[in-house]
């Protein structure tokens, strides 16, 4: 990996082409690279709200374990990257599938074990709060653009990964109750939508 990475600019896109992991040259505007770049963009933002996490310091005792969650941020990375390989190979003879339904069931558990903790939830919420929580949101809804894309390219290329599908669909709703975990970890009130929020004003 070191000699790969030895130098990092190539010239070799300077035509607008870059290449797949078979060596394939396309445009650099085609849907996977559209694909591979939100699912960049998408693990960028949950290293930020790692980060964000990392350094919150008022926890309350009633939390799930902070280094746990931390960890889970940085293991759903990992498989992020993995899932830039699943598309970064698609035109190989056999397809390459690095996310499997393990990984589905174990985000569903990290979202039941943080939701058992948390209020029934009786209406809509803003995404709002602390700067990690937001963050989180923002994260969310990322993941939401990503997989609707995700879909556009599953379409057009039937050897895709289906359970990436899949994983990224569980991965907002993880996104979603981890803002809320965060939220309560830290002693903040949840903003609830009030459609009437003009109303008082008319």
């Amino acid at each position: 990996m070191g000699n790969r990475l030895s130098k990092i600019y190539t010239r070799t896109g300077d035509d607008g082409t870059s290449a797949l992991a078979d060596g394939k040259r396309i445009d650099k505007n085609s849907i996977i690279f559209g694909v591979m770049g939100e699912i960049d963009e998408l693990n960028s933002h949950i290293g930020m709200a790692k980060s964000l996490f990392d350094d919150i310091a008022n926890f309350s005792e009633e939390s799930l374990n902070k280094t746990d969650f931390s960890e889970s941020l940085s293991i759903i990375q990992h498989l992020l990257f993995n899932m830039g390989g699943e598309i970064a190979m698609l035109n190989n003879k056999e397809p390459y599938s690095a996310i499997e339904q393990l990984h589905i069931d174990w985000l569903e558990q990290k979202i039941d074990s943080m939701n058992s903790i948390l209020p029934a939830l009786k209406d809509f919420i803003l995404p709002s709060g602390s700067i990690a929580v937001s963050q989180l949101h923002i994260t969310r809804s990322i993941c939401r653009r990503c997989e609707r894309n995700f879909c556009t390219l599953q379409n057009q290329h039937s050897s895709i990964n289906p359970i990436s599908a899949k994983f990224l669909n569980r991965l907002s709703d993880f996104l979603f109750v981890a803002a809320r975990f965060v939220a309560k970890a830290q002693q903040q009130n949840e903003v609830l939508w009030n459609k009437e929020v003009l109303k008082p004003f008319a």
